[in-house]
């Protein structure tokens, strides 16, 4: 586990910024045969996408919402994302076909959802926490007495919460 960075710190990151939150609704939790198998194809995924540095996924963390559980992913790019979606030699594609052929057969037994966003700009704040989300993903930075506020951070565009540079 991860240490706790001490202090107030934000993210730093230049570049296409894509989150992509992923999930899946148990509708019927007595269906272990329709919503195990998709629960079960996301840690392969998320393995196969983070031992290859050149796929575009920064970061990841996994939740669980009402509904069931859900990831937020961080991505490089959505170019990238959308190669790794459609790519039929990745983990995804097979799964996402099984997925469908599942549903076919008991309708509406689990669900499956996503939001994809594109960054323009970001804020963050941390404080004494361990690094996660945005920081976690991209880069830990302390924030300088000229990024004190949200709004400050916000208005700093890609590079949020910047450090100051050095005089």
């Amino acid at each position: 586990m991860s240490r706790v960075v001490p202090g107030r710190m934000t993210h730093q990151y230049d570049g296409e910024l894509v989150v992509f939150h992923i999930g899946m609704q148990i509708n019927r939790p007595w269906r272990v045969d329709q919503w195990f198998p998709a629960f079960m194809a996301m840690p392969r995924m998320l393995r196969e996408l983070m031992s290859d540095p050149g796929s575009g996924l920064l970061g990841s963390h996994v939740l669980l919402g009402a509904g069931g559980p859900y990831v937020v992913q961080y991505w490089s790019s959505i170019d990238k994302l959308y190669a790794y979606a459609a790519a039929p030699e990745q983990a995804h594609r097979p799964a996402w076909t099984a997925f469908n052929r599942r549903a076919r057969k008991a309708a509406g037994a689990v669900g499956i959802w996503h939001e994809t966003f594109l960054v323009e700009r970001a804020e963050s704040i941390y404080v004494s926490t361990r690094p996660m989300g945005l920081p976690g993903a991209t880069r830990v930075v302390p924030i300088g007495s000229r990024h004190d506020r949200a709004r400050a951070r916000l208005a700093d565009g890609r590079t949020t919460g910047a450090a100051e540079p050095a005089a």
